[in-house]
């Protein structure tokens, strides 16, 4: 009898996760979508802000690195949560204002493009604490030495400091994607349909809380073990050479 009644529970369970109606998978996969497609774009622009945000903070004059120092200090302090309302709202509400102000109408806002604007900012502040302590971390005496060659910033930035920074930051840098990807969940307080919006429709639904929260957490494990692996083989292509020269002063 619990045979059965185990079997009828992995049928039904497995006919609610389909990916044809009246199965809900297809909606899982579409949240999954969005969720990753904004936490590329969020890492992605917390990237080229962390990395100016760094040099700023490194090189840059006395109100560059306090207006950095405060920036990083207040998103680091104020929960995700509330900032991710804070920046969705008031900066929507900005941007609208502007327009109207310039004689347009109001702006319709994707909810990609907001989502990615809000968690960028978010890892902004993040990827500017991680560049800057990876950019520390390199030999001064490789910068020294480009420097003596007569390079421009670009290229020095381009072809010395941002390489050999690289084994630094992978690491930090692998820990704000993952933070990115859970980050989107968040998201769902504005009514941005990603995976866990998905998920929690699917279950109001039918009243499967356990079976659709349990395979959108099988989802994140996917996300972060295949994640894993991809920030891996980077860091060992950023390492290249250096385990063979410690090897050799062994």
């Amino acid at each position: 009898m619990d045979l059965i009644l185990e079997t009828l529970g992995l049928a039904k369970s497995a006919e609610l996760l389909s990916l044809s109606p009246p199965g809900w998978g297809s909606n899982l996969l579409r949240g999954l979508a969005n969720s990753l497609q904004i936490a590329f774009g969020a890492f992605g622009f917390g990237l080229v802000i962390g990395l100016f945000g760094a040099y700023g903070k490194l090189y840059g004059g006395v109100v560059m690195r306090d207006l950095l120092a405060i920036y990083t200090t207040v998103i680091r302090a104020v929960p995700e949560l509330v900032l991710i309302l804070i920046l969705y709202y008031v900066g929507t509400d900005l941007i609208n204002q502007a327009s109207q102000a310039m004689g347009y109408g109001r702006v319709e806002i994707s909810g990609v493009v907001a989502g990615i604007w809000v968690l960028g900012i978010v890892q902004g502040a993040y990827s500017t604490e991680v560049l800057r302590g990876a950019i520390q971390a390199v030999p001064p005496g490789q910068i020294e030495a480009a420097r003596a060659f007569g390079m421009p910033p670009l290229m020095l930035m381009r072809r010395v400091t941002i390489p050999a920074m690289m084994s630094f930051a992978t690491p930090g840098l692998a820990n704000l994607w993952l933070i990115a990807t859970k980050d989107t969940a968040l998201l769902a307080i504005v009514g941005f349909s990603e995976l866990t919006l998905e998920t929690r429709q699917a279950a109001a639904s039918t009243r499967a809380y356990f079976t659709f929260f349990l395979a959108a957490g099988a989802l994140y494990l996917i996300v972060t073990l295949c994640s894993g692996a991809v920030f891996a083989r980077i860091e060992k292509w950023a390492r290249r050479g250096q385990r063979s020269l410690r090897s050799g002063e062994r």
